[in-house]
Formats: C-alpha cells, sequence, structure tokens
C-alpha cells in the first residue's frame, strides 16, 4: 500500500519548500515556494504526534546542523536524515536520533563516477539497514540519469533495473526525487513511478511534483502499491493549496 511520507527540507537554517532545479551556489537563480515562520522541530513534533512514521529531513546545503539535530531530537527514530552524509558523519546522525541517513553525493567522484567502495565503507560502519540511498534523477534519453550536488550534477549512473537490483543488497530504502518536476507540483512523473514499481524489490519512496490528494491514489495504481509519495510545496502545511495535510495524515489510518 502507497504510503504519504511526510518531509522537512533545510536551507539556511529555514523550513522550505524550494523548486528542485534551482538550487545551485548562484543565489540569484533560487525559486522558494515557502519559507515557514515555524522550526524544523514543530513540524517533527507534528509528524510525531500524527504517528507519520518514515520521512526524511533534508539538509539543502551548509548551516542546516541545528536545525536537523532539533528536528531529529524532537522526533527521536521517526525521521531520516540527508544532506551532506559521509561514512566520517554517519553514526553521529544515528546517534543525534536519525532513522537511518540518506546518501548520494558522497557515493560518487567530482565527475560523476560511482565509488563502490565507499558504499561498502558506509555499510561496513552503520549496516545496510540503517541506510537509504538517493537517486534523485533527471530524465534524459528516454531514461533518467542520477544527478548529485543538489541535483545540478548529472553522474554516470544510470537508473535502470541493473542498477536498482543492483544497490538494493546495500540499502534499506530508495528516496528519488524526479529533480526536473521537483517543487513545480505540476504533475508526477508517471513513468518513473511506474518504472520503480515494476522494479524496486525494496521500499521505494517517490518525491517530485505531486499537485493534488489524488496522486497519492495514482502513486498507487501506477506502482501496484510499491512506491511512497512525498508532498512538498502543494501541501497546505507548507502554505499550498492544493492538498489538506489532514487528507494524507488520514489516507494512512485506511
Amino acid at each position: 500500500m502507497t504510503r504519504f511520507r511526510p518531509c522537512i527540507d533545510l536551507h539556511d537554517g529555514k523550513v522550505k519548500q524550494i523548486v528542485g532545479g534551482s538550487l545551485s551556489d548562484d543565489a540569484s537563480r533560487l525559486r522558494t515556494n515557502f519559507e515557514s515562520d515555524q522550526p524544523a522541530a514543530y513540524f517533527a513534533d507534528r509528524y510525531r504526534s500524527d504517528g507519520l512514521e518514515g520521512g526524511h529531513v533534508i539538509k539543502l546545503g551548509p548551516g542546516n546542523d541545528a536545525a536537523a539535530c532539533a528536528a531529529l531530537g524532537a522526533y527521536p527514530g521517526g525521521l531520516q536524515l540527508g544532506g551532506g552524509v559521509t561514512a566520517d558523519n554517519a553514526a553521529d546522525w544515528l546517534a543525534a536520533g536519525a532513522s537511518q541517513v540518506i546518501v548520494t553525493s558522497w557515493l560518487f567522484d567530482a565527475s560523476g563516477r560511482f565509488l563502490a567502495n565507499r558504499l561498502a565503507r558506509l555499510v561496513a560502519e552503520i549496516g545496510r539497514e540503517r541506510l537509504v540511498i538517493d537517486l534523485s534523477c533527471r530524465a534524459r534519453d528516454g531514461g533518467w540519469i542520477v544527478a548529485m550536488n543538489r541535483w545540478q550534477t548529472p553522474t554516470e549512473l544510470a537508473l535502470t533495473p541493473e542498477t536498482l537490483r543492483d544497490l538494493a543488497s546495500s540499502c534499506a530504502e530508495f528516496l528519488i526525487h524526479a529533480a526536473d518536476v521537483e517543487g513545480k507540483c505540476e504533475g508526477i512523473d508517471a513513468a518513473l513511478v511506474t518504472f520503480l514499481g515494476a522494479h524496486a524489490t525494496i521500499p521505494v519512496t517517490y518525491a517530485g511534483g505531486a499537485r493534488d490528494f489524488a496522486d497519492l491514489a495514482e502513486v498507487e495504481r501506477l506502482s501496484g502499491g510499491r512506491v511512497d509519495l512525498t508532498i512538498g510545496s502543494a501541501l497546505d502545511l507548507f502554505g499550498g493549496k492544493q492538498v489538506s495535510y489532514a487528507d494524507c495524515v488520514a489516507w494512512n489510518r485506511r
């Protein structure tokens, strides 16, 4: 059964919803849909009170450690933590209260080549059950290519059935943002959701483009209930007008 997975996206220490493709070192390109007056811990505590599991805190760049720690402290063991995770700090984030850590860019070198030895080191450090691999991607040539560095840099790793199969033995879950539609509220990447439902053998969360409460049912239909959905900018909790947070909580209680 497809579940709603909550999120807390942090940028400059604030809870924000950002158009994913606009994230870069050039601040003038940044497009922000929402910035909350509430701290990260407020959202974490609300997710805890509402019994929502499997959500994630993502640090989008520097200056977010304190807010991330506060969120994890408000819901210990209830949220995954991603953003700047390496083998050197993964255990520290778990000790701070993360249920699992999420890793992407550290698994690649500067040119985008996948480093299997780094993945093996991370698994040896914390165990596969505490690791989520982020395979967020951009569309290319009729398929998808994994992107790193805030989704700005394409890697050499294509998102294929073989990639999902090979990496599944080294992690507990996949997190996959469709970076081309992230934050735009213009609709999910239906082809990507269908692909993930057909080929992922471990739990997977899809994020990107959700614009309506009906998208939960659509993801469930397209994936056969094997893919969960994160809703960000469209959610009324983050200033959106299209999706009710209360309806999403109710969906998970079916």
